[in-house]
């Protein structure tokens, strides 16, 4: 769990959530992340990173769907919830006009399924916050004319 100077520390960065329903929002979100394998530690560092996720965001319309997106995407339950741990922002992204797109264009990369998965895992905030058009296509652009093509 949390100590006392987390848990201030969390009301200070999101006051709203200490007015969301126990019941009906903190323990069932609490409880979905710990079956997608999270322990209590991760779970804190879930919360303290974004306590927007435990009220902000429906179980049912954005959370769920976020993460069954993702295991399309070829993540197993450990990358899934390692992600979430890590970046948990993503959940908060919309998945028609950010996520979507960007595995998109990492496929026309060349990226297999797999290499989405382990991308995303590893660096999460890497489609949840690096915007496609200002940053990586004319990074990839330039390695281009560098060079390298899309086989090396």
């Amino acid at each position: 769990g949390m100590d006392d100077s987390q848990v201030a520390k969390t009301i200070v960065k999101f006051p709203q959530l200490v007015g969301y329903s126990l019941e009906e929002s903190l323990k069932p979100k609490v409880q979905w992340l710990k079956e997608l394998g999270m322990d209590d530690s991760q779970v804190a560092k879930t919360i303290m990173k974004f306590p927007n996720l435990m009220g902000s965001y429906g179980l049912e319309k954005n959370l769920k769907p976020m993460v069954q997106w993702l295991k399309e995407l070829g993540m197993d339950d450990s990358q899934v919830a390692k992600t979430i741990t890590n970046f948990p922002q993503l959940m908060g992204c919309s998945l028609d006009e950010n996520l979507k797109p960007m595995v998109q264009w990492l496929k026309e990369l060349g990226m297999d399924d797999s290499q989405v998965a382990k991308t995303i895992t590893m660096f999460p905030n890497l489609i949840g916050s690096v915007s496609l058009e200002e940053n990586l296509q004319p990074k990839v652009q330039w390695l281009k004319e560098l060079g390298m093509d899309d086989s090396q």
